[in-house]
């Protein structure tokens, strides 16, 4: 199966390094297309020459410039996907008319096989445009990560989980490193222990069914160092600032949407 990206951004790159083929790709301009067909294998091509060659085309472009991409692969692609924050099913549909047309929100994790894709499922009483090209797109998105299906409603905050979740711990890294630098570990070792138990909480919060209350309590002794280093991020406000930022980047999705 042939992909083909128009755009190599960010997100182009973490997916076309994920799935590892040679790909077909565009961009506007910047050179960053021939940059990742240098890396991977594949042709750096025009956005109409991509759409035509490719089984499926992944919209990795700025959503502001969805009305000129569409203008240039209308009647061209066979079968779109959007990762565009957004831009709903419902306006792909329209764009897109006779084109199946697919919404997903993957995480930059899938660059290592590991991201989460958020896949925006049509309503009970409407029928995929083609159930062999959703099948298709299921499974090759499936090839970097795991795919979780959400109704459309909600793609806003569950995307301000998983689009943004990385940057999330990424600083969540740094904000215990600093503290550890400051108690006097270096910087490696420090990273090192932090990253480290970060996945292995992952893992074993993933294998006792998302239990965090568990896993707490496995750690958690009456009065002890866990108790009162939990205390201190209850105290500060660890939950309000949580909720801070997913109502900020669930407004922002909402009113693109």
């Amino acid at each position: 199966m042939q992909v083909g990206l128009i755009g190599a951004g960010n997100m182009a790159r973490a997916l076309a390094r994920g799935w590892g083929d040679p790909i077909l790709c565009s961009d506007s301009g910047s050179g960053r297309a021939r940059e990742l067909v240098a890396e991977l294998g594949g042709e750096a091509l025009s956005n109409r020459e991509v759409a035509e060659r490719a089984d499926i085309v992944v919209l990795c472009h700025k959503p502001y410039q969805i009305g000129q991409v569409a203008q240039d692969i209308r009647g061209s692609a066979k079968v779109v996907v959007s990762v565009l924050g957004g831009v709903s099913t419902a306006v792909l549909q329209t764009i897109y008319r006779d084109t199946p047309v697919f919404a997903v929100m993957p995480n930059t994790p899938v660059e290592v096989r590991q991201g989460t894709i958020v896949y925006a499922e049509r309503p009970n009483d409407q029928a995929p445009p083609d159930p062999d090209a959703e099948t298709r797109v299921l499974e090759l998105f499936g090839r970097v990560g795991v795919v979780v299906r959400v109704p459309e409603a909600v793609l806003g905050p569950a995307t301000a989980l998983s689009g943004v979740g990385p940057a999330y711990q990424a600083l969540l890294v740094e904000a215990q490193v600093d503290a550890a630098v400051r108690r006097g570990l270096n910087s490696a070792l420090a990273s090192q222990l932090v990253v480290e138990t970060m996945a292995g909480s992952a893992a074993l919060l993933t294998a006792r069914g998302y239990d965090t209350l568990a896993v707490r309590r496995d750690v958690t002794s009456p009065g002890g160092l866990t108790a009162r280093g939990l205390a201190a991020l209850e105290n500060a406000g660890i939950r309000g600032i949580f909720q801070d930022a997913l109502d900020a980047v669930s407004a922002t999705e909402d009113k693109g949407r």
